[in-house]
């Protein structure tokens, strides 16, 4: 089993930038791949971006390349998406998530989730 517990949510004007974290606790292997995703209201959960504890793969979905940068600290077992140049259209729940293996981009394959943490951006 594996805890994650986000933060770092909150209101930020579009332009600005929020860094969000993910704390994970439990039985955590270097091959585990951590994913963020995001859900706006009415819409399906999306990707965002992913890295595995390895550190030998990451990606980022083309909505937030640029913008977005996902990373980790394995030393605190977090990982952190650091966003900037705010949109309004990035307002939602932001998720992290954890699977065993290999990143990838499909939310149902990813077995463990947070609580999720607010975001939103004013324009």
């Amino acid at each position: 089993q594996v805890q994650l517990v986000e933060s770092g949510g909150g209101l930020v004007q579009a332009g600005g930038s929020l860094r969000l974290s993910c704390t994970a606790s439990g039985r955590i292997f270097s091959t585990d791949t951590m994913g963020w995703f995001r859900q706006a209201p009415g819409k399906e959960r999306e990707f965002v971006g992913a890295v595995r504890w390895s550190g030998d793969d990451t990606l980022h979905a083309d909505s937030v390349k640029g913008r977005f940068t996902v990373s980790r600290d394995n030393a605190k077992n977090t990982v952190y998406l650091q966003m900037n140049n705010l949109e309004p259209e990035d307002t939602a729940v932001y998720y992290c998530a954890a699977r065993r293996g290999v990143v990838v981009r499909a939310a149902r394959v990813y077995d463990y989730w947070g609580q999720g943490t607010q975001v939103t951006v004013s324009s």
